[in-house]
């Protein structure tokens, strides 16, 4: 029953439940988590990351990617792209998925929440300040951070000198807690375009109580510029050789 498919699909799920879901709490009124603000959202992001990942590898994905960004990046860095649209599938359709449960859990909260942008948000990302060219570059930067440390926590030189692969769940959820603290503050660190994407797409088709329009003018840079991050970060590790 195990498969790579499944496990990326059920790890993204797990990432998007408890990351939007701690985005929710904070965001949503009458929330007890209600205000508790932005170093809540970054470590709650880390652990559901962490989370995400011990799920996706029990299930049989154990590369568990659980972003495009992630996958995309692997295949240019080995030059083989064979999961790349079967993993994408999975992790869009567990972003999906993922989103609907934080819909689901926070139920009677979207009503007491009079703001759309703020219910938006809870979903998907959007930027501090609105600049096509500059939200593109963090979310590139933001993306390259990410998957060039994860290639180096899993490299053969990191991996010689300690037990970075045993501890390899726990230190990527510290980078995505730094990537959150230390960039996350100018589009909201989408650094995954199925985690942005997916849950746009579920707010869009959910009848969240009051919702407003999901900014569909804005979902191409947490798509593309991951993606471009991605790329990047895979070349860089290839021509590095890390």
């Amino acid at each position: 029953m195990h498969s790579a498919w499944l496990g990326e699909f059920l790890g993204t799920m797990i990432l998007i439940l408890l990351g939007n879901g701690v985005v929710a709490g904070v965001l949503l009124k009458k929330s007890k988590a209600e205000a508790s603000g932005w170093i809540v959202i970054t470590a709650g992001w880390a652990f559901a990351v962490m989370a995400g990942v011990f799920t996706a590898m029990a299930c049989g994905s154990s590369g568990a990617h659980l972003n495009p960004a992630v996958t995309l990046g692997f295949a240019v860095r080995g030059r083989s792209f064979h999961d790349v649209l079967p993993f994408f599938s999975a992790q869009l359709l567990g972003a999906v998925v993922g989103a609907a449960l934080v819909w689901l859990h926070y139920l009677p909260h979207w009503k007491e929440t009079p703001d759309g942008g703020t219910k938006l948000a809870c979903f998907c990302t959007a930027p501090a300040i609105r600049s096509a060219l500059a939200n593109f570059l963090s979310e590139v930067i933001g993306t390259f951070v990410l998957v060039f440390v994860v290639g180096a926590i899993f490299s053969k030189a990191v991996s010689a000198s300690g037990p970075a692969s045993a501890l390899g769940p726990y230190l990527v959820a510290s980078l995505v807690w730094g990537i959150g603290l230390s960039l996350g503050g100018t589009t909201g660190y989408a650094i995954n375009p199925a985690r942005d994407f997916g849950p746009r797409l579920a707010h869009a088709i959910l009848p969240i109580a009051g919702k407003g329009d999901a900014d569909w003018g804005y979902a191409t840079i947490p798509i593309l510029g991951p993606l471009a991050g991605g790329a990047l970060a895979g070349l860089a590790l290839r021509l590095l050789q890390i």
